[in-house]
């Protein structure tokens, strides 16, 4: 699975009609070509890539560094592909906010639409979700998610995290072709301007005994793992398991430790998918793994690489010169193709060349 994270400071207010009206026509312009010139699937994979993701905003005018690139390019595609995702073969559902939380619904409309089975899409767009709130805590809230999917069954998610101490937001990309295991070292080609020091890995590869006494702690009665945390919070621990423990409340959790037990989930995945279970039920189980049983989960934030520069001074900067270089042609190609107006053609050609 080909995944990626961008960090970008937050900037606030709405995208003038004017210009997402040209984003819409020109993404779904570069769409149709890069499409019927590839394929669907080369689409989905140069989406789940945040360097290309970052040109694809620059060309369609969004600011470099601006969080709302992230929201405005995936309404753009969304919006501009309208009525044309049963050609293409493409289909893009959720979004930003109460949107994100119709993707189920979209995915199962698109699948009456062009007669397919839904539920491994909507088991990933969950399972993506999940893993980037709850087994990987770095401190963004979630709060857009978009899924973008193939006629064949491919699948790529691009959602972003919010987090309101630093007024950075962070974006996460997946791609399904390449994917082994959702909870083991999902992320790849990560970027981030800044690497957080308090983070709960729990998709680490070095986390694997952590998830798998995780899970055998889930199936224990909840009476014991209740009396274990209590134990914990009176215990003169680490300062990073302060800042885990801190808002833990032992009682609170009974609820969900009985689900967890009734379910008896067979490893980490399934206890992740358990309705219910997110941030505090996998800390508070991870506490215990570490404490009581030495199983110790991973404190690593996954980043990789780092957008450190952008804008129309010859940035973002490419991990991968070649593969870059590749993107850009496309992009060019894509545009000159286009059947869009001559002036907002030569204002995308230029905007493409200030990224090189």
């Amino acid at each position: 699975m080909k995944t990626g994270v961008a960090n970008l400071p937050l900037h606030y207010g709405k995208t003038p009609l004017w210009l997402f009206q040209r984003m819409q026509r020109l993404a779904r312009e570069i769409t149709i070509f890069i499409v019927s010139e590839f394929s669907n699937e080369e689409m989905l994979k140069r989406l789940s890539d945040p360097f290309w993701f970052q040109a694809f905003g620059c060309v369609l005018g969004f600011d470099w560094h601006s969080s709302g690139l992230t929201t405005t390019v995936c309404g753009a595609l969304k919006e501009g592909i309208k009525g044309l995702e049963r050609d293409l073969g493409l289909f893009v559902a959720g979004g930003k906010g109460k949107v994100s939380r119709c993707t189920p619904n979209e995915i199962e409309k698109f699948a009456d639409i062009a007669s397919f089975d839904p539920q491994h899409l909507i088991y990933a767009s969950k399972m993506s979700a999940k893993v980037d709130s709850a087994a990987l805590q770095d401190g963004y809230q979630l709060y857009h998610h978009t899924f973008i999917f193939t006629k064949s069954g491919s699948w790529g998610v691009i959602q972003q995290g919010m987090n309101e101490r630093n007024r950075y937001a962070r974006r996460y990309h997946w791609l399904s072709s390449e994917l082994k295991d959702f909870v083991c070292e999902p992320h790849f080609g990560i970027c981030s301007d800044s690497i957080e020091e308090r983070v709960l890995n729990m998709v680490a590869d070095e986390a694997f005994e952590a998830r798998s006494i995780s899970t055998h702690l889930s199936k224990e009665k909840p009476d014991k793992l209740l009396i274990e945390l209590k134990k914990l919070k009176n215990l003169e621990l680490p300062s990073y398991h302060q800042v885990l423990i801190r808002d833990l409340h032992p009682d609170r959790l009974n609820k969900i430790f009985l689900k967890t037990y009734e379910e008896q989930p067979n490893n980490f995945e399934e206890l992740l998918g358990i309705p219910g279970v997110g941030p505090k039920t996998i800390r508070a189980i991870s506490l215990i793994s570490e404490i009581i049983y030495g199983a110790s989960p991973s404190f690593r934030d996954p980043v990789r690489f780092s957008f450190a520069h952008g804008g129309k001074d010859g940035h973002p900067y490419p991990v991968n010169r070649e593969g870059y270089d590749q993107s850009i042609e496309i992009l060019r190609t894509a545009i000159s193709s286009s059947k869009i107006g001559n002036r907002e053609k030569i204002d995308a050609i230029k905007r493409l060349q200030g990224i090189i």
